[in-house]
């Protein structure tokens, strides 16, 4: 009978038990779909230097891309004045990372008066911080400047990807900090007499007979001869059969994309072909996927 979590919101509080457990003094909150490398004690650090009640970590954006994200306007110290959520004319460029150092019991407090509003959308962006600001609390901003990217669209996502094929990345796979995940244990990746990789990245257990450029081959990939796959994000055990085209696309794992087939986007309409999909070649006259 329980209700599945219905805003950002109420997913902490239906997890407050949990927090009260713990018994802490500061509660630090995180985005599930963002790539970055943050020192979270720095944060804390500030957060307790301000006696905020809340900090949120933020990050300057490029202009046209403001209205994507929530929008924190500051004062010269960094306190937080005014939040807008999506803004269609942003007054600042500085975005919210939806990652948030709260004191325990003020959190609390303003997730137990929400769960009672039946008009509140239960999320931190458009009620959460909003009530906060209007009760004049102590929010500062946090000010990240590393690399950072939303990936919860398609486009995002695909260029996190291709930004690990660049002479000097912007973020470390295999830094100091490791990315802890699961390790297929395949052999190697074979590529064969015949066929061609630039600047890509192949993972193990791949096999690569056609052409790959400039494109992120996962785990245990086949490209057949004669295919062709660019500027793509090919997801683990697809196969990619002979005379394939695959070129501005990312496909999920387990998919076919059939002998002749054809799968086409462009930089910025990225095509997505979904779990487990195939994609055969088009009949004379009809469309293709792209």
């Amino acid at each position: 009978g329980a209700d599945w979590y219905r805003g950002t919101a109420d997913a902490i509080y239906q997890n407050l038990n949990f927090i009260d457990l713990a018994d802490p003094e500061y509660v630090l909150i995180l985005s599930g779909d963002h790539i970055y490398t943050m020192d979270y004690s720095w944060m804390l650090d500030a957060h307790k230097a301000n006696k905020a009640e809340a900090t949120i970590g933020v990050i300057e954006v490029p202009w046209e891309e403001a209205p994507r994200f929530g929008i924190m306007n500051t004062d010269k110290t960094g306190r937080i004045e005014a939040f807008e959520e999506k803004p269609a004319k942003p007054k600042s460029n500085l975005a919210s990372m939806g990652i948030y150092i709260f004191n325990k019991d003020f959190l609390k407090k303003y997730l137990e008066e929400d769960a009672k509003d039946e008009t509140s959308s239960h999320d931190f962006g458009k009620n959460i911080i909003p009530k906060m600001l209007a009760d004049k609390a102590r929010l500062y901003s946090y000010a990240f400047d590393g690399y950072w990217k939303d990936v919860g669209t398609i486009e995002s996502l695909w260029q996190a990807n291709m930004d690990l094929l660049q002479d000097q990345p912007p973020f470390e796979l295999n830094g100091d900090w490791k990315i802890y995940s699961s390790n297929p244990s395949m052999p190697p990746h074979y590529v064969g007499p015949d066929a061609t990789v630039r600047n890509s990245m192949i993972s193990e257990g791949s096999m690569v007979l056609g052409d790959v450029e400039n494109s992120v081959i996962f785990p245990g990939v086949r490209i057949g001869k004669g295919a062709k796959v660019r500027n793509s994000v090919i997801m683990p055990s697809t196969v990619v059969r002979e005379n394939a085209v695959v070129d501005y696309a990312i496909v999920a794992q387990n998919c076919e994309i059939s002998e002749g087939a054809k799968v086409a986007g462009e930089k910025g309409a990225i095509t997505v072909i979904a779990d487990g999909e195939t994609v055969v070649a088009a009949a004379a006259g009809s469309k293709q996927a792209g």
